[in-house]
């Protein structure tokens, strides 16, 4: 493979694992509830802000994977506290 060469990969499947905007990543995160959406936009923007959420732009869109944000989820449940004695 060239060095410069991007791997091929199934277009399909990455699309479909792309959520456009912070209303998808919201939603996704947060579900379809009419009253809060937004405030869980806002959310959204300020966990990017502080960088406590996988995200990335394209251009000025925010954008998030469903698979990164569910690993990145599966993480923060992995940490566990110490037990209080």
């Amino acid at each position: 493979m060239k060095p410069n060469a991007i791997a091929k990969t199934e277009p399909d499947k990455l699309a479909d694992d792309i959520l456009e905007g912070a209303d998808a990543i919201a939603e996704f995160l947060f579900g379809t509830n009419d009253a809060e959406r937004d405030r869980n936009r806002r959310k959204v923007y300020y966990l990017a802000e502080r960088s406590k959420l996988p995200v990335f732009r394209f251009g000025s869109m925010l954008c998030a994977r469903k698979s990164v944000l569910l690993k990145f989820i599966a993480g923060q449940e992995m940490r566990v506290l110490p037990p209080e004695e």
